[in-house]
């Protein structure tokens, strides 16, 4: 079966989710470094207000902050951390799939384009996705989805070092006493 949005959906651009739990909090849209400055000009160019948080860094030891990030996540725009900035909900027109469209569609992130593959050994489609939750399968029709997550997958190989992921202190408001900010070095 070939993949496709469901009509109507736009979960994946308004549904945030904690990651690796709820102590660090909602994560954002991934967004590597080189990506990062063509965002912030998007966002100002849509006159749109973004934050972008670090999420993935390295450090040569253990008890130093990271000295290099690999990866940054665009957050939502509510206070829970839900909804990217960029979905148009106010036009009233519709994207090619029937969801809400998004403002910056041919110029988004990686990481929106490689969706609904997700970084898991091996790599796997996300099961909270509408269509992947229906149809369990995509047999065909992901090579873009496949070549994006390649190359992010490629980004965040870190060569030496001590991985750190941030907690961003994002989420609903009956998690705040769980959830942590700031750099958490990642446990190996």
């Amino acid at each position: 079966m070939e993949f496709q949005c469901v009509e109507e959906c736009s979960q994946c651009c308004i549904e945030r989710e904690y990651y690796p739990s709820k102590k660090f909090g909602k994560i954002g849209v991934l967004i590597l470094p080189e990506e990062k400055e063509r965002i912030e000009k998007l966002a100002i160019k849509n006159k749109i207000e973004i934050k972008i948080l670090p999420r993935i860094g390295i450090s040569e030891k253990k008890d130093m902050l990271p000295t290099k990030i690999l990866a940054y996540q665009l957050m939502g725009h509510e206070e829970n951390g839900n909804t990217c900035p960029f979905l148009d909900k106010e036009s009233g027109e519709k994207s090619p799939h029937g969801g809400l469209p998004c403002k910056i569609y041919n110029e988004r992130p990686l990481a929106c384009s490689a969706y609904p593959l997700i970084e898991s050994e091996p790599i796997a489609l996300d099961q909270k996705c509408k269509f992947c939750k229906e149809h369990g399968n995509a047999e065909s029709n992901l090579n873009s989805e496949i070549e994006s997550l390649l190359k992010i997958k490629e980004k965040m190989i870190a060569e030496t070092g001590y991985i750190w992921r941030y907690a961003t202190n994002i989420g609903e408001p009956e998690d705040q006493e769980i959830m942590e900010s700031g750099w958490i070095l990642e446990e190996t």
